[in-house]
C-alpha cells in the first residue's frame, strides 16, 4: 500500500541578535520560529544566529555567515527550506536565494501560510488572501522566476502563477475585489454589531497558543477547536453568557504574535474591531511560558495599535498547573529572579497591580469560579455605567 501520508520538510532558522536582544531573548525567538515551523509542518534541524548591529541590507546575515550556512546545506541535502526570523525585502530575498540556491522564507510567509492553512469560513480565507496578496505584489519577480509556487511544501499555500507580462494587473485587480468583498461583509457585521449594543461586549484576547479558545469552551460550554498549535482557530466566535441572570456576550478572537504582519492587521480589520469595540478585555497569559511578561508587552503594543482608549481589563493567568520554578539555596545570598520565584510570589506581585487578577486553570477548570465571580462584578459595573450614560 503507497503510505499519502505527507513528509515532513526538514529546515534551518536563521535570526540577527542586534545589540538590543539578549541571548535568552534570541533564543526565545527561535524557539517561537520553531514552534511556528512546526505549526506548519516542518522539522528544525539546524539554528544560525548572527550578532550584528543590524540586518545586512543584502542579505540579512553577513557573507561569511551565508557560506558557513552555504556549507551546511552541502552536507544535509534533504533540507528543503531556510525561514527568516524578520521579513525580508525583495533584493534580500533575490540574493540570498541566488546565493543558497534554496527555498527562502521569511516570517511574515510563515505566519500567512499558516493563516491559509488554518482559515476554515470563506470569510477568514478572504481576508487571508487578500494579506498573501498585499504581501507578494512587490515581490512577483522574485516569486515568480523558479514558478516555485507550483509546488507544494511550506509558503506555498498562495494565489497561483501567472505570466510576467500580467501578474502585477491581474494581482491588483484582484487585491480590488477581495477588498470589495471584504467591505461588503464588514458592513454586515456593523449591522450586526449594532443589533447586540445592548448588551455588554466580552473579548477574550491574549498571544497565540495562551488558552483562549480552551477558556471560552469552559466559560460559555462551547466545543471550539482547540489545539497546541500557534493560531489553531482564526475566525471570531460569540456566544451569549448568563451569570446569575446577568447576560452577556463573550468573544474569543485571534491570537496576537510578535511581529504580527501588518498586512494581516489591515485585512482582520472586522476581526480586530471585536476587540476594539468590546467593552470589556479578557487579557488571558500563559503563566507557564518563561517570557511570559514580554507577551503581556507584545499584547498591549497591538491592542494600542487597534484602539488606543483605555478598557476595562482583566488579567487571567492560565496554565498554572504547568507551572514550575526552580526555589533558590538556603545559602545563596544573590537576588531572587523571575525563575526563582514561587507562583504565591507571582500573585503577590500581580493581584496588587490596579487591574482585576485571577489565577487559573482552563484545562483543570481550577479558580473558574473565582473567574466568574470577577466577570460578573465587572459586567455589573459596565452595565450601570451604561444605564447612567444613557439617561
Amino acid at each position: 500500500m503507497i503510505s499519502t501520508e505527507k513528509i515532513a520538510e526538514k529546515i534551518v532558522l536563521i535570526a540577527v541578535r542586534t545589540p538590543d536582544l539578549s541571548e535568552n531573548q534570541i533564543k526565545e525567538h527561535l524557539d517561537e520560529l520553531a514552534f511556528l515551523a512546526h505549526t506548519a509542518g516542518g522539522i528544525p534541524i539546524k539554528r544560525f544566529t548572527q550578532n550584528l548591529s543590524m540586518p545586512d541590507g543584502r542579505t540579512y546575515v553577513g557573507s561569511g555567515k551565508l557560506e558557513e550556512i552555504k556549507d551546511f546545506l552541502k552536507f544535509n541535502e534533504d533540507v528543503s527550506c531556510i525561514i527568516f526570523d524578520d521579513e525580508l525585502s525583495p533584493a534580500q530575498l533575490r540574493n540570498i536565494e541566488n546565493s543558497l540556491k534554496i527555498r527562502i522564507l521569511d516570517r511574515t510567509t510563515l505566519i500567512l501560510d499558516i493563516f491559509a492553512a488554518r482559515a476554515r469560513t470563506a470569510y477568514a480565507k478572504t481576508q487571508v488572501e487578500l494579506a498573501q496578496l498585499q504581501y507578494l505584489l512587490p515581490r512577483l519577480t522574485r516569486m515568480w522566476t523558479h514558478l516555485e509556487r507550483q509546488r507544494g511544501g511550506i509558503g506555498m499555500r498562495g494565489p497561483g502563477e501567472k505570466e510576467i507580462e500580467t501578474d502585477r494587473r491581474i494581482i491588483r485587480d484582484k487585491i480590488s475585489k477581495l477588498k470589495d468583498d471584504l467591505e461588503k461583509i464588514d458592513k454586515q457585521m456593523i449591522t450586526q454589531r449594532k443589533n447586540r449594543v445592548q448588551l455588554t461586549r466580552v473579548a477574550l484576547v491574549g498571544y497565540t497558543n495562551v488558552g483562549k479558545s480552551t477558556l471560552m469552551n469552559v466559560l460559555s460550554k462551547s466545543e471550539l477547536f482547540a489545539e497546541n498549535k500557534l493560531f489553531a482557530t482564526l475566525d471570531v466566535t460569540i456566544r451569549k453568557m448568563v451569570i446569575e441572570n446577568l447576560p452577556f456576550l463573550i468573544t474569543d478572537t485571534v491570537g496576537f504574535i510578535r511581529k504580527l504582519p501588518h498586512h494581516l492587521i489591515e485585512s482582520f480589520k472586522s476581526t480586530l474591531d471585536e476587540v476594539r469595540e468590546a467593552d470589556i478585555l479578557l487579557h488571558i497569559v500563559d503563566i507557564s511560558h518563561p517570557n511570559f511578561e514580554n507577551q503581556i508587552e507584545t499584547v498591549s503594543k497591538t491592542l494600542l495599535d487597534i484602539d488606543n482608549r483605555e478598557k476595562r481589563t482583566i488579567l487571567v493567568f492560565n496554565k498554572i498547573d504547568d507551572f514550575s520554578y526552580t526555589p533558590k539555596e538556603e545559602d545563596d545570598l544573590t537576588p531572587a529572579t523571575k525563575e526563582n520565584l514561587s507562583l504565591d510570589d507571582l500573585k503577590k506581585t500581580w493581584m496588587a497591580q490596579t487591574k482585576p487578577t485571577v489565577f487559573i486553570s482552563a484545562k483543570e477548570k481550577t479558580n473558574i469560579e473565582e473567574l466568574r465571580q470577577i466577570l460578573y462584578d465587572e459586567v455589573l459595573k459596565m452595565n450601570k455605567t451604561k444605564y447612567i450614560s444613557s439617561k
